[in-house]
């Protein structure tokens, strides 16, 4: 089942935390590097982002999430994870299916991952999204940018 998370709730914003930790530590190891930005987030800063998020739980457990930003027809995601756990599972595209179906008025869906990230390239050219650059942050972690229009 998916549905909105509300991050207002400290004991729902530690659940996502904890999952986005966890998944971003396996892409931290597959980048090699860990300046990834989601890494260094708190409690705090996820219920400060302005971020619209939505859960995917098997048995009432939070095991996936999905956060957008939507302006002038753009849906951004800024994030998409999945707890370790249940990688492999069909989760992602569940959720990525989701917030394209239920969100209206859309022209194109943008998302960046790091360009080291093969499994999220595969799965973002899988689902439709096209290469649009890749910008080097640092000279360890570069990131590869996609948009799809819809």
């Amino acid at each position: 089942m998916i549905k909105k998370i509300d991050l207002t709730n400290p004991k729902l914003a530690k659940e996502v935390l904890n999952i986005q930790i966890a998944s971003y530590k396996v892409e931290a190891e597959l980048i090699g590097s860990d300046e990834i930005p989601p890494l260094k987030d708190t409690v705090d800063t996820l219920q400060q982002c302005g971020e619209t998020f939505y859960g995917y739980y098997i048995n009432e457990e939070l095991s996936g999430v999905i956060s957008i930003k939507i302006e002038n027809g753009v849906m951004d995601i800024h994030r998409l994870f999945v707890h370790p756990k249940h990688f492999r599972k069909g989760i992602a595209n569940r959720l990525l299916d989701f917030v394209q179906t239920n969100e209206t008025g859309l022209e194109t869906i943008i998302v960046s991952t790091g360009s080291k990230n093969i499994p999220a390239i595969n799965f973002y050219q899988k689902n439709g999204f096209s290469i649009t650059k890749e910008i080097k942050v640092t000279e360890r972690l570069s990131l590869t940018l996609f948009n799809k229009k819809l």
